[in-house]
């Protein structure tokens, strides 16, 4: 019994798992770091989300494009996938950093559990996944405490910590996370079927002109007007190299446990924007944040459950869409099946059917 019961301990802690737990509470404490960038930027008055993130892309395409250029290898996919993908992304990071303008960074971090639900429900709409009724379960509670923030930030509206429109800021961060799970799902699929370097590098070329295009049309008269001192430099330099660790390290975790794991790490980024406004700012937090995190945590809890009986009963989480990609490519042979891969005579990639849905569908779901 006892040898049993170190058998599953050892399975459960394997050496893949703990890379993936500790890689996913790096990532985290590196959009925490970003969190607290943004907000310092917006209490001095700072209004330039874009081009916060435009040194993040122009960093990606110059660090793995010139890995691409070394490497010589042909591109695996489309290039206008990308393109799809970077103008999804900017945007995703102009509508989070914008609500740091209204609210603040522990609704901000809260509300980001957002992205799980809309994860699932995009992998079940365009790529056709099943899951368990606990997932289900668990995910209804996630949103019971989002809702319980937005309740916090309504109640807390005369407090002067809590932002100048903490509802309008609330809307933004749910209306990037959305965007955000688009991104995480598309990334996925790129990461377990393309190459990293190559994605890195696309969506960093791509979102540095998108962003600079949009900089030049929105912010040039906001980046005139900001006197650039250590206390400006600074948050912009740190919210760039963050952001770029936080780009390198994504694609990594995607390839090892899926955009699922990725998400539920990043939730902890919650717990550590809140210690740090308690214990390094001394600031006060709303008693309903605190019931927030409770219900979330119970919410991750029973979704993470969820995925112990998935392979009895035949349901697969987004996280395993990969390996059974990869399982059906070496079954199918030179054969054309619904749901397999076919073997491309060429490096480029063949998108699979999802029961009639191909990836030119995902895209334009995507964005739409």
């Amino acid at each position: 019994m006892k040898e049993s019961c170190g058998g599953n301990l050892n399975k459960l802690w394997n050496k893949k798992t703990l890379l993936a737990l500790g890689l996913g509470q790096c990532l985290s404490l590196l959009i925490t770091s970003t969190g607290f960038s943004s907000s310092a930027l917006a209490k001095r008055g700072i209004n330039a989300p874009t081009s916060q993130s435009f040194f993040n892309y122009v960093l990606l395409a110059l660090v793995y494009g010139s890995i691409m250029l070394y490497r010589r290898q042909p591109v695996k996919a489309k290039w206008y996938y990308y393109i799809l993908l970077g103008l999804v992304d900017v945007e995703a990071n102009f509508l989070v950093v914008k609500a740091y303008q209204y609210t603040t960074i522990t609704s901000v971090m809260l509300l980001g559990c957002w992205t799980i639900p809309c994860v699932l429900f995009l992998t079940w709409l365009v790529l056709k996944t099943k899951y368990r009724y606990t997932k289900l379960i668990g995910v209804v509670i996630c949103i019971a405490g989002l809702v319980i923030v937005v309740f916090s930030d309504v109640h807390s509206a005369d407090r002067k910590s809590s932002g100048s429109n903490p509802l309008k800021g609330d809307m933004l961060v749910i209306a990037g996370a959305t965007l955000y799970a688009v991104t995480n799902v598309t990334e996925e699929y790129f990461v377990k079927n393309g190459d990293r370097v190559e994605l890195m590098a696309f969506l960093g070329m791509f979102g540095s002109i998108i962003s600079g295009i949009q900089i030049s049309i929105f912010e040039r008269n906001e980046l005139k007007s900001i006197q650039w001192t250590s206390g400006t430099t600074f948050p912009f330099v740190g919210f760039s190299l963050a952001m770029f660790l936080f780009y390198s390290g994504v694609p990594i975790l995607l390839k090892m446990s899926g955009s699922a794991m990725l998400n539920l790490s990043l939730l902890t980024s919650d717990m550590w924007s809140v210690f740090i406004r308690v214990f390094a700012y001394h600031q006060k937090v709303d008693w309903m944040y605190f019931v927030a995190f409770a219900t979330v945590t119970v919410g991750i809890i029973i979704y993470s459950r969820g995925d112990k009986s998935k392979k009895k009963s035949g349901e697969i989480g987004d996280e395993e869409i990969g390996e059974a990609r990869g399982e059906a490519t070496r079954g199918s042979g030179a054969s054309e099946d619904v749901g397999s891969t076919r073997v491309a005579p060429t490096n480029e990639i063949i998108v699979p059917h999802h029961k009639g849905t191909n990836f030119n569908t995902v895209i334009f779901c995507f964005s739409s």
